[in-house]
């Protein structure tokens, strides 16, 4: 049973020396903060507000709960990967200072440091357990229609998990898009009845070193090409947004998606952080609290919810190349 008294900080404790630095979680009522110290500094653990939002201190904070996301599952999660959650919340605490594509770098960075992390390396081992192989390769299908250009993520057999070769794909197409002005809008949908069940499982692993996977990923992640195009590319969302497909659509300028569609970022069960780049572009989509939110607690959110976070724009439904 979880004790929240072996968690809980007083506002006073927020000095230099107050021995929070070993710490793996530390949560404030912010109901009872007193007034903020003068020389307050957040320790490296994820810190947690729960109550009133209105605090003064509420925005500096990590996170503050908010329904349908629960404490709990909060706590739970980060002490099962105490490094992860660790350095998510560090990452997530610099990137406002930063420009998109050096976001990118930074998140790239951080998910390189913890894919040579025990809490990955343990993921990695229990998956191999049980994950099986995708059995059919991704692709992305395009269709141009003079200014418009539709990106359609199609291996419905497979709920349009992302594979490398889906993942090259898209990079393709999104770069085809930045230099081509005539491209006026840009829709990415997926095709069936799930948008994306985020990367494919089997996958993780398959480039040890960790230097070398951040070279790749800053050569080859669509979302480097995603962030230059955004304000041109609209996203449509039904059923299951997860993990990769979930920060791939995020950069979204208009996001709409069915009322049953659902998303999950998942990444801290396995010990790393969001690494498709959704690090960045959620936290322009809904702020680095309600990120945090998703990311620490590893629960799904409706459609509903997405809506009020600002996640997505409105609740529409299946458009074309959605069915």
């Amino acid at each position: 049973m979880i004790n929240l008294a072996d968690y809980q900080l007083k506002t006073r404790d927020l000095w230099r020396g107050a021995g929070l630095w070993d710490r793996p979680l530390a949560v404030i009522d912010l109901d009872l903060a007193e007034e903020i110290p003068a020389d307050w500094v957040l320790p490296l653990c994820p810190v947690i507000g729960i109550g009133s939002a209105e605090h003064l201190l509420a925005q500096h904070l990590d996170a503050v709960v908010e329904a349908p996301i629960e404490l709990g599952s909060i706590i739970k999660n980060v002490l099962a990967k105490p490094l992860a959650a660790a350095s998510f919340v560090q990452l997530l605490r610099v990137l406002s200072s930063l420009n998109a594509q050096n976001g990118l770098i930074a998140e790239s960075m951080a998910y390189a440091l913890l894919q040579g992390s025990a809490e990955h390396r343990d993921w990695l081992e229990q998956s191999r357990k049980s994950v099986e192989v995708q059995l059919s390769e991704g692709r992305v299908v395009l269709d141009r229609r003079a200014s418009e250009l539709i990106i359609t993520l199609d291996n419905p057999a497979c709920g349009n998990a992302i594979d490398r070769a889906m993942r090259d794909g898209l990079h393709s197409a999104f770069t085809m898009a930045a230099i081509d002005p005539s491209i006026e809008r840009i829709v990415l949908c997926g095709a069936g009845r799930t948008f994306s069940l985020g990367a494919v499982l089997s996958e993780f692993g398959t480039t040890t070193d960790p230097a070398t996977a951040h070279h790749i990923r800053s050569l080859t992640l669509p979302a480097h090409m995603a962030a230059q195009i955004a304000g041109r590319l609209e996203v449509h969302v039904q059923g299951g947004c997860v993990g990769s497909g979930l920060e791939l659509a995020a950069w979204g300028a208009k996001i709409t998606a069915t009322p049953d569609a659902w998303f999950h970022l998942p990444e801290l069960a396995m010990g790393i952080v969001p690494g498709a780049g959704g690090c960045v572009s959620l936290t322009r989509r809904m702020g680095r609290q309600r990120t945090a939110l998703l990311a620490l607690s590893g629960k799904r959110i409706s459609a509903k919810t997405a809506l009020g976070w600002g996640l997505i724009d409105a609740i529409a439904a299946n458009e074309s190349g959605a069915d």
